[in-house]
């Protein structure tokens, strides 16, 4: 596979910017092989993302970023440079409900997701059989007291070094502290489209509405539930004749494909947090 080096910039808009980019680009031989921006006209904000072959530039990932931190700090830039060959370390939590888990674990062995999974932490033993299956070390954590259980959950995070937090339909409530340390790097699958029915047992709320359309929503976890940045979003058409165990098991499709999108989003930098919200180039 081709190594890259992905530039993420986020920055105030201003005359010059894409010159400036291109320009030290050049300089230094990089070969553009995907490139992306948006400017915001009511925020004044431009957003750009750049794939690079790494192996044109003829200096290390080092002095690239040292050298165009000048640049950056010229225009008042966010941004980072990732190597494609630097898998991230993803963690999955999940409880009860096990397909999007085992979507998740599929996706990865057969390489559609790079990254690394170093564990799964789950409140239910029933999901071991799975990380068995994958090979993929297994930790139950009783919630019986939850504080008590998140810390445990933490130990586990920072012990694996993990990059990415993906709650597989975890039904558990993660406090407000971890929220703020795990911002913008934990992932959740709801089982609606957001904004509409957050919280517990949204296909019942759907069915009792009479809606149209189902969905699910992968969206970064925030202190406030069902309501962080949205990165991706999946629908579905049913009809009167559905009940709501029909849209749980027709809402899955959604779910995993969302999930899914959503993790791969975030794991080759296409995914820009700005305020509540999410540039994605997809």
């Amino acid at each position: 596979m081709l190594s890259t080096y992905r530039l993420v910039i986020d920055c105030p808009d201003q005359t010059g910017l894409v010159a400036a980019v291109s320009q030290f680009l050049a300089e230094h031989g990089a070969n553009i092989l995907e490139a992306s921006h948006h400017t915001d006209l009511q925020l004044n904000r431009f957003f750009m993302r750049h794939e690079i072959d790494a192996k044109s530039i003829a200096v290390d990932h080092e002095d690239f970023v040292n050298a165009f931190g000048k640049v950056a700090e010229r225009y008042d830039m966010r941004w980072k440079l990732s190597d494609s060959e630097k898998n991230a370390n993803v963690a999955l939590l999940a409880s009860r409900e096990s397909h999007c888990l085992i979507d998740v674990l599929h996706r990865w062995h057969t390489g559609e997701l790079q990254c690394n999974i170093p564990c799964i932490i789950a409140n239910h033993e029933t999901m071991r059989e799975y990380a068995d299956w994958y090979k993929v070390p297994f930790h139950f954590i009783d919630f019986t007291d939850k504080t008590a259980a998140f810390k445990e959950v933490e130990r586990l995070l920072e012990h694996y070094q993990i990059d990415l937090t993906v709650l597989a339909r975890f039904m558990q409530i993660v406090p407000d502290y971890l929220c703020k340390k795990l911002a913008g790097k934990a992932i959740n699958i709801h089982h609606s489209f957001l904004p509409s029915f957050a919280g517990a047992k949204p296909y019942q709320q759907a069915y009792e509405r009479g809606v149209k359309l189902i969905g699910a929503t992968c969206h970064y976890v925030t202190s406030d539930l069902d309501e962080g940045p949205i990165i991706e979003q999946e629908v579905l058409r049913i009809s009167h004749s559905d009940s709501a165990q029909d849209m749980v098991r027709k809402g899955k499709r959604c779910e995993v494909n969302a999930l899914a999108n959503g993790i791969r989003y975030h794991l080759q930098d296409r995914v820009i947090i700005h305020q509540t919200k999410t540039l994605v180039f997809a």
